[in-house]
């Protein structure tokens, strides 16, 4: 019976001792939490979009047909399977990968820069230098399709880092709404007349036709320009020509004095020299030239 209680003494002695160590290290200590950072670079969803996003050129300007100009500043998304893309015309396209994965894709599939055009009709616009993908950049085409509203429809990847989008939009539901020449100036307009007269009369090749049509739009601004510039060589403001009559009295001083320095080095090395002498044999010479150029096949004798 002693043996029993002393046994029961013991452990419950290594029970207080456990509960102290336990209350001592758990419930007073505070528990420590780790978390994960959310520092994923441009892909952080906690970050605003502006700041993820990277684009490497600024949009062209707003150009084409002026009913499509009121989608400006709007944007339009269309979520397939776990993608989310995001339409803003005349701004770019964006891709943005639902899913809660460290490294979730969301990056820019192209910024606005031209239209595509075919036989007068405005067919496709173009959105290029996305993100790299490989050794090339992603890029755009967005097909404009008649419907009731205006809605991201369709996203398709014909061909690698290359997209093709579906927009719809009550906005090019007439005939005429994409034709390209109502929308240039009088003075383009012109010119494409020009060049289809030209073409008519077999006076340009069908290159050279495409070439002026090319010229036409860029001027427009509806195709991005593949023009280089050339910047004219800067010309000192008084080369060549006297600003004043005390400019041109004094370079001529200046020119005097160096003629008389060189006649000076020339007697002093017993160089001869005759400017009277070489001046009449320069004058022989030109008489000789003109005379021949009179048309005298004749002989000439200078003596």
């Amino acid at each position: 019976m002693h043996s029993l209680c002393s046994g029961l003494n013991h452990l419950l002695r290594l029970w207080i001792v456990c509960v102290s160590l336990f209350k001592n290290h758990g419930f007073a200590g505070k528990m420590k939490i780790v978390e994960e950072p959310n520092t994923f670079g441009l892909n952080n969803p906690f970050l605003a979009q502006a700041s993820r996003l990277q684009p490497k050129v600024t949009p062209s300007p707003v150009s084409g047909p002026a009913h499509l100009h009121r989608l400006a500043g709007k944007c339009f998304s269309f979520t397939e399977s776990t993608y989310k893309y995001e339409f803003c015309p005349f701004h770019n396209i964006t891709q943005h990968e639902q899913s809660f994965r460290w490294n979730a894709y969301s990056g820019i599939l192209g910024i606005w820069q031209e239209w595509e055009i075919t036989n007068n009709t405005f067919t496709g616009m173009w959105m290029r230098d996305g993100d790299t993908c490989g050794t090339r950049n992603r890029e755009t085409k967005v097909i404009l399709v008649c419907s009731a509203s205006s809605k991201l429809a369709q996203v398709s990847e014909p061909s690698t880092c290359v997209y093709s989008v579906t927009f719809e939009t009550p906005l090019v539901c007439h005939p005429h709404s994409l034709l390209v020449y109502p929308t240039l100036s009088e003075k383009l307009q012109t010119e494409w007349d020009e060049a289809e007269q030209a073409r008519y009369e077999e006076l340009i090749t069908e290159q050279g036709y495409n070439n002026l049509l090319r010229d036409i739009f860029e001027d427009a601004g509806l195709l991005k320009s593949q023009k280089v510039k050339i910047n004219p060589p800067e010309v000192a403001p008084d080369s060549g020509t006297h600003s004043s009559l005390q400019k041109c009295t004094e370079d001529f001083q200046k020119q005097r004095e160096e003629i008389e320095r060189l006649h000076a080095l020339l007697t002093l090395h017993n160089i001869p020299f005759d400017s009277q002498q070489n001046k009449a044999k320069s004058t022989a010479s030109v008489t000789v030239k003109n005379q021949h150029l009179r048309g005298d096949d004749g002989l000439f004798d200078p003596q």
